[in-house]
This record gives structure tokens, C-alpha cells and sequence, in this order.
């Protein structure tokens, strides 16, 4: 469900702005004051929008206009061809999102069906949290800005004059714009207007490869001040989480291990955590003389899920383990036994069955000689639940029981171990996740505007192709016309269904 608190400010916020607004044009001795300066500022205001333009750019634009026409009118025509073809692709991207939302709402279970959507609709607060709004709102605004650029060249190097450039603010959502003159742009070819409108999308899905590339590269860039491969750097830990605590992870440990799973990276740590949800309980091998019978503290007794326990539901240091006991030469007997987990699982090896636990030496025995050499423990634990230990040397190891994905949200990691002190361990987390949204958010906007949809650009690029290429077929403007409108019919009602149904798995689940 979408947070209270942050509906009630946004709706507060713009409530008041535009209280503010109406009440100083209804003010008969600051109407004229306060509408001149707006206007000399380039403000407009309306309910739930703001925008803000000028021209002290248009000298920008054109100088990069001029810039190598050759080279420039290769890079238009290039942006032209995959205008042309992320139309069409768009819109497969489009139908195949729509039905694999459909098949989760019908599903009984979401999370088993299909994979990782290409698409989705982003809610602040709601599924992007709090902490990463800085870099989502950044890198939109980065998107826009470029995506506007390449419509203000594009238009410039086809004699269209630019009337201004902008940037405006939509609910929470930032956005830019340019303003081009539509007598110009009425008169120039088709192919000349497909430049301008392809520009747009091209320039976004070039941001895109530069800012996956720059992500790619970012390692090699770092190097002489940050080292990978050494293990998981923790950044964050939640508080009041599983990872918090005297004896858990704190800022600036180095995680690099999961059990007898290697930890190298943020990738492996979360390998290794799915690979121990999914796998069996891992076992530790403790002598045999440690154990203890479980009606040493108490008879062992079954839970709910069906698994069992033996040690009193307000220990905190004790763990119920489970265990293979040699009853006669063939028989054997499983039992569980209440143990100072602590000091039974720390430093010894992991295992699945008591023959782990045999050295090279004492192979030959086995364990005919009973618990002799070693026994292979497991913790009996719930049904999802799961014994992990963490390793961030020199620290001893973080015990962990619980859901394992739940360890996983209870800290952020990074790949990046800074080589010298006085580092700060947040630079490479900041360039790496503000990579990550431009990368996201560029795509997706070349993606929503090839779209041929009423409004956006994908509108005017199809116009634009009909009459490129039908102009000979279908000879008639209208009928050339009627088919274009048919057509972002089509694809107005693909896009609102994406996004109507996108806010319904977002807000009501």
C-alpha cells in the first residue's frame, strides 16, 4: 500500500503551492506584480505540475549543432534507424510484460511465475525505498535532460528553430523539454522530422550503453584507490536487524564467507544465500563426548511444521542439534541434543553425514567405533529457517537463524575495498547505484517513448514514417491518417494497460 505519510506531504506540498498560487492572481495588488514575475522567470504553474523555461541555452545547442555536420549527420541517421526499429520492439516489450503481469494476478502463488519483468512502475515509498530517492530522482532528471538534448540538435541541424528549453516537476517527478517551433518543423520532409523525433530515444539508449559501460569499467577505473575480489564490504546495517547486535556485522567489515561458501563479492554473497535457502541444513562436526541428551534439558517435543526442539523457548544461547546415534552395529537412531551453539559450531568443519567428520588417518574406522572421531550435528530448526554462520575476519563468526533472505535486506555491500584509510567507503556505492538507475531509467524511457502512443514521442515518429513510406502506397492524406490513428490507438491502450495494472501489483499487493 502506498505510505500515508508521504501522500499526505506530496499532496499537502502541492496543496499549498497552489492555494498560494491562486490566491496571489485573485489579489488585485499583487496579481500584476507576481504574473510579471512569473513570466520573467519562465514559471507556469497548475495543479500537481510546475515547469521552469529559458533560452540561455539555445547558444549551447546550436554550437553543438555545428559541430563536425559529417559526423553528426552519420549519428542522426543512425538514431533515425533505431527509432525505427525500437518501435517495433517496444511494443513486443510491451505485450510480453503485460501478459506475464496477467499470468501473476491470475497465479497463486506470483512469485513462481515467470522471471524478472523488463518493466515496471515505480512508486516512491511504495517499491523504491527512501534512501535510494536521491539517485532515482538524479538520474531521471540526467535522462530527461539528455533525451531533450538530442531533440534540441537534431532540430537545430534541420533549420528548426528552438524556442527554449525547460525543466519541470510532474507530482514528485522531475522531467525537461524543448520548444520547437512548429512552423519550421511543419514544412521540413518526413525523414527530416523522423531525425528529430528518433533523437530523443536515440540519445537515451546511448546514455544507457555508456553508463552500463562506465559500470563495466568501473572496477579498472578505481583500481590505484579500491581492490575486488577480497570479499563483501558492508556499508549499511539496518538497525534493530538480524545483522545488528554486539557480536553481528558492523560498517567497514569484510564478509568472506557463508559457511563453506566463498565470499569474493556482493554476487557471490548473494549466491551463497540463495544456495543455503535452498539446500539442506548444513551440519558441524563436534566431538562425541560434548553431546548431551536431550533430557538434559528437557524431553524433545514437536513443533507446528512438524520439525523438533529440545531446548526452552527463551534460551538465547542454546540451539536444539540433531544427530545420528549408533544404537547396536547396524541400527541407528536419530537424537537431538540442547547445545551452546557458539562454542560447538565455532572453528569446526562443515558436513553432511558423521563420515565428514573421519580424518585421513582414522578413515579405516569409520564410525564403527561410535562417536569416537568426531559427529555430524544439524541444527533442528523450522521448515524456511536457516543456521548460517558469516565470516568477516578477525572478528569472530556472526551467527545467524532465521530466513535467509532476510539477511540479505538487513545490510548493503559493496565490491570495493578501499586501499587506504582515509578513503571513503561510500564513493564507489554512490557512482555504482547512480550508474545502475541511469542505466534503468534511460533505458526506460527510450523504451515508454518509441512507443506509439498519443503524446509521447512515439506519436510523431510513427506521423512521421507513414508519411515516409506510404506516401506512394496509400495516396490519400486521410486514409494515411486514419491508419496512423488506429495505430496509437493500439498502442495508447497497450501502454495504459501496462501502467494501470502495473499500479494495481504495486499498491494492492
Amino acid at each position: 500500500m502506498i505510505p500515508v505519510p508521504l501522500l499526505v506531504c506530496v499532496m499537502g506540498g502541492w496543496c499549498a503551492v497552489y492555494l498560494a498560487d491562486t490566491l496571489l492572481k485573485l489579489s488585485s495588488t499583487h496579481r500584476i506584480r507576481y504574473e510579471s514575475w512569473l513570466a520573467s522567470r519562465g514559471l507556469m504553474l497548475s495543479p500537481f505540475h510546475v515547469r521552469w523555461q529559458t533560452t540561455m541555452f539555445n547558444r549551447l545547442f546550436a554550437y553543438c549543432a555545428r559541430i563536425n555536420p559529417r559526423a553528426q549527420y552519420l549519428w542522426f541517421n543512425s538514431g533515425l534507424a533505431f527509432g525505427v526499429v525500437s518501435m517495433a520492439g517496444s511494443v513486443v516489450l510491451l505485450a510480453k510484460t503485460l501478459q506475464q503481469t496477467l499470468a501473476q494476478m491470475t497465479a497463486d502463488d506470483p512469485r513462481r511465475v515467470g522471471g524478472q519483468q523488463a518493466l515496471q512502475v515505480v512508486i516512491p515509498g511504495v517499491n523504491l525505498p527512501t534512501s535510494q530517492l536521491a539517485y532515482f530522482f538524479m538520474a531521471l532528471l540526467l535522462s530527461g535532460v539528455i533525451h531533450e538534448l538530442g531533440h534540441a540538435v537534431a532540430a537545430l541541424r534541420e533549420q528548426v528553430r528552438v524556442n527554449g528549453f525547460g525543466i519541470f516537476v510532474f507530482v514528485v517527478y522531475p522531467g525537461a523539454f524543448v520548444d520547437l517551433f512548429t512552423t519550421h518543423l511543419s514544412i521540413i520532409s518526413p525523414t527530416q522530422q523522423l531525425r528529430i523525433f528518433c533523437a530523443g530515444v536515440w540519445h537515451n539508449f546511448v546514455l544507457c550503453v555508456a553508463a552500463l559501460a562506465f559500470l563495466f569499467l568501473l572496477p579498472f577505473l578505481l583500481l590505484p584507490a579500491y581492490s575486488t575480489g577480497g570479499g563483501a564490504l558492508v556499508t549499511e546495517v539496518v538497525q534493530g536487524s538480524a545483522a545488528d547486535g554486539p557480536r553481528g556485522l558492523s560498517v567497514g567489515d569484510i564478509v568472506t564467507g557463508l559457511e563453506d561458501c566463498p565470499v569474493s563479492g556482493v554476487e557471490d554473497w548473494t549466491g551463497c544465500l540463495s544456495r543455503l535457502s535452498h539446500a539442506p541444513q548444513t551440519g558441524y562436526c563436534v566431538p562425541g563426548a560434548s553431546l548431551q541428551p536431550s533430557w538434559a534439558h528437557g524431553r524433545a517435543f514437536k513443533r507446528l511444521d512438524g520439525t523438533m526442539d529440545c531446548c526452552s523457548n527463551n534460551s538465547l544461547t542454546d540451539l536444539c542439534f540433531s544427530y545420528m546415534k549408533l544404537q547396536g552395529k547396524n541400527s541407528r537412531e536419530r537424537e537431538y541434543a540442547c547445545m551452546p551453539v557458539r562454542k560447538m559450531v565455532s572453528g569446526t568443519q562443515v558436513c553432511r553425514v558423521d563420515g565428514d567428520c573421519v580424518d585421513g588417518h582414522a578413515a579405516h574406522a569409520r564410525v564403527d567405533a561410535g562417536h569416537a572421531h568426531g559427529v555430524c550435528v544439524t541444527p533442528s530448526l523450522e521448515n524456511q529457517t536457516r543456521f548460517i554462520r558469516v565470516t568477516h575476519p578477525p572478528n569472530t563468526h556472526m551467527l545467524f537463524v532465521g530466513y535467509p533472505p532476510h539477511l540479505q535486506y538487513a545490510v548493503s555491500l559493496t565490491n570495493f575495498l578501499p586501499r587506504f584509510g582515509f578513503l571513503h567507503l561510500d564513493l564507489p556505492v554512490f557512482l555504482e547505484t547512480f550508474c545502475k538507475y541511469v542505466v534503468s531509467l534511460s533505458g526506460a524511457l527510450a523504451v515508454v517513448n518509441s512507443v506509439p502512443c498519443f503524446a509521447l514521442d512515439g506519436q510523431w515518429m510513427l506521423n512521421a514514417l507513414l508519411e515516409a513510406t506510404l506516401v506512394t502506397v496509400v495516396t490519400d492524406r486521410q486514409k494515411r491518417e486514419l491508419i496512423g490513428f488506429f495505430l496509437l490507438l493500439a498502442g495508447s491502450a497497450l501502454l495504459a494497460a501496462n501502467v494501470a495494472l502495473g499500479l494495481w501489483m504495486v499498491t494492492a499487493r
